[in-house]
């Protein structure tokens, strides 16, 4: 089956111009140059969220349940991002990283990620003394640690621009200020309505992050999950304050939520990040303290599974919110890690915010969630590391969308 004549005829129209809508593109042109495949992006350019507001580690797979879609796609991924890279002369730098117990409560949780990294496959991962972590980081203290050589840092922009440049060169479309408001599946072909066309495709795939739900629903009403945002804020380190982080610190996560706490990360352009904390957005794209969407807040707060997970974990919610809304709470966190580092170290850096999925049973989603209902494909579920695992998490679910195609 292969859709063709009109301009706003195609294959395939992907809906997201974020790194895993593009890195899907490029994976159904690369599979067959003969496919019409078109990428419609909101906004004026790519990447402009989660994307955009990335951290760029490259994430080595250590968190990750042995078995899991996170597990099997980052290690897949991550081999393809660097040998991407490679090619496309990008920037990037396999620098290594630790992970640090800061207090015996801790050790527990280290062991059960050294094992996961083993069952993953990771090369090269050790466990560290108090005197092993100096030795790669010298200002920051730990009763015990990860050394994990596979992690590394890029600029998830860069990468996908070029993703959007190696789309166009293949035949592909990019489409940006494309709005998607409806999603319409019938017997032969599905219709896709922006604020300005239609798009007629043989199939859909939605890739749209923070909006994903919304997406979703167009083609599955009965869906089971929502997107509740959490917003990170980030503190950069001052360049008189620099030598304090060699490369990138992370502490041991708490095992109840999928993030993995403030930390220190080395960004390709030298500049060292601090952070982030995870506080409830009240925007979907509520980037500042002050963003503030009615209908985003109003829709999380209706939501059964949200109110389960805040019933639950209020407290924890609370320290997050007194972080952000205090430099020095933010700043005694991080000296947990680095106990020379002062207030005076730190300014403002930007934010981003997180699509995390939460269930109607109170659950947060950990790993990816991909389901296809008839001619349309969505990425419900695609948190850290997906930037990581884009390249894999596309040529997946390419393979599963070219059936039929040809």
């Amino acid at each position: 089956m292969t859709i063709r004549s009109g301009e706003n005829n195609a294959d395939v129209v992907i809906v997201g111009g974020g790194i895993v809508g593009l890195a899907t593109a490029l994976a159904l042109l690369k599979h067959s140059q003969t496919l019409k495949v078109v990428v419609l992006e909101k906004e004026s350019s790519v990447a402009k969220h989660q994307t955009g507001h990335n951290s760029g580690v490259i994430h080595s797979g250590l968190y990750y349940k042995p078995g899991s879609l996170k597990a099997q796609n980052c290690l897949d991924g991550y081999t393809k991002l660097l040998q991407f890279c490679r090619e496309n002369e990008i920037a990037h730098e396999v620098c290594g990283k630790i992970v640090v117990a800061t207090s015996q409560s801790e050790l527990g949780q280290l062991e059960m990620l050294y094992e996961r990294g083993i069952a993953n496959g990771l090369v090269g991962v050790r466990k560290l003394n108090q005197n092993e972590i100096q030795e790669i980081e010298p200002h920051c203290r730990g009763v015990a640690g990860l050394f994990v050589p596979q992690t590394g840092i890029v600029d998830y922009v860069e990468m996908a621009n070029r993703m959007s440049q190696l789309v166009l060169s293949l035949g592909g479309e990019v489409r940006t200020g494309e709005e998607v408001v409806g999603i319409v599946e019938h017997p032969k072909d599905v219709v896709v309505r922006t604020q300005r066309r239609e798009f007629i495709a043989g199939k859909v795939v939605t890739c749209g992050g923070l909006q994903s739900d919304k997406l979703a629903a167009q083609s599955d009403p009965e869906l089971d999950l929502r997107i509740v945002p959490f917003r990170g804020e980030y503190f950069e380190l001052e360049t008189t304050a620099k030598h304090l982080v060699r490369n990138l610190i992370y502490p041991v996560p708490d095992p109840n939520f999928p993030f993995l706490g403030v930390h220190f990360t080395r960004r390709i352009d030298g500049s060292i990040e601090c952070g982030p904390n995870a506080v409830l957005a009240f925007a979907r794209e509520g980037y500042s303290k002050t963003n503030f969407s009615v209908r985003d807040f109003s829709g999380t707060l209706a939501w059964p599974g949200f109110r389960k997970v805040a019933r639950k974990y209020w407290r924890t919610g609370l320290g997050e919110y007194h972080r952000s809304l205090s430099k020095a709470a933010f700043v005694r966190a991080l000296q947990k890690l680095v106990p020379d580092l002062e207030e005076k170290h730190l300014r403002p850096a930007g934010s981003g915010v997180r699509a995390q999925a939460c269930s109607r049973d109170g659950q947060l989603l950990d790993d990816f969630e991909i389901r296809s209902v008839g001619r349309v494909t969505h990425v419900c579920n695609a948190p850290s590391p997906a930037a990581t695992a884009s390249l894999a998490i596309g040529e997946a679910i390419a393979s599963q969308v070219s059936i039929g195609l040809n």
